[in-house]
């Protein structure tokens, strides 16, 4: 594990937070082998909801630590070690069957915009920008983070962030596509958000996640899964508690 990562989980609410301020919160080898561990620790928690990706302390993230970059990477041992450890971070994280939301209040730029884009919602707030770098350093974005970036924004939106290396501030993000809200008060923002996830239904949002990542990958009608997946929901738990909250007029309270 690393000290610059901090997992923290309380009230159905998980927050991992990146902090190492002194380099922009940048992300080292051993940050990125950690980040999809704690990922995971999240998500195999029961009182888990939601988990919010955010910045411990200092901006979001200014992607991956350059300076490593510069000392290692004529070691090719080292670079397949990096890739894989970035991979995992933003496949894990992409793949996390409860809702994400990255936290943004700063800059966002390159591996950190990549871990942003592998959440499911991002909200930032007005000092954010963000922009994916590769372009500014003779780099390559790999296939999976670029699809995560075609996904939400379009293939020529993607085309213009990705050959400029150009920073977007937050009203310019929000237009295109790359986050969903801009809050004068993120604290207040994301509270609501995570509290809306929380009273909602966990059975119905992780199932309507995976239906979302299946249609992302291709799946174009119904099948014998996504056909039994929502025949089953009718005589789940959360369904009963749903309509008698509905038919009580009252709140319902899901497990």
């Amino acid at each position: 594990m690393t000290d610059h990562l901090h997992l923290e989980i309380s009230g159905g609410i998980a927050r991992l937070g990146i902090a190492r301020p002194a380099k922009r919160n940048a992300m080292n080898q051993a940050m990125w082998k950690a980040f999809p561990q704690l990922v995971d620790a999240a998500m195999a928690d029961p009182s888990v909801r939601v988990l919010l990706v955010g910045s411990h302390s200092g901006p979001f993230c200014a992607g991956a630590d350059i300076g490593e970059f510069a000392e290692s990477s004529g070691d090719p041992d080292w670079r397949a070690r990096n890739q894989a450890a970035i991979r995992a971070t933003q496949v894990t994280l992409a793949r996390a069957p409860k809702p994400t939301v990255a936290v943004i209040d700063g800059d966002a730029v390159g591996g950190g915009c990549g871990i942003a884009l592998a959440c499911d919602v991002r909200i930032v707030s007005p000092r954010a920008r963000m922009g994916i770098t590769p372009a500014k350093l003779g780099l390559v974005y790999p296939l999976h983070d670029t699809r995560l970036l075609v996904d939400l924004v379009g293939a020529s939106q993607a085309k213009r962030l990705l050959f400029s290396g150009m920073l977007v501030g937050a009203a310019e993000a929000l237009r295109i596509g790359l986050v969903q809200e801009v809050a004068e008060d993120l604290e207040a923002a994301v509270a609501t958000f995570s509290a809306a996830i929380v009273a909602a239904s966990p059975a119905s949002q992780v199932a309507s996640k995976a239906i979302v990542q299946r249609i992302i990958e291709g799946v174009i009608d119904d099948d014998a899964e996504s056909s039994a997946g929502f025949d089953a929901a009718f005589t789940g738990g959360d369904f009963h508690e749903g309509v008698s909250a509905f038919l009580g007029k009252r709140k319902p309270v899901f497990g």
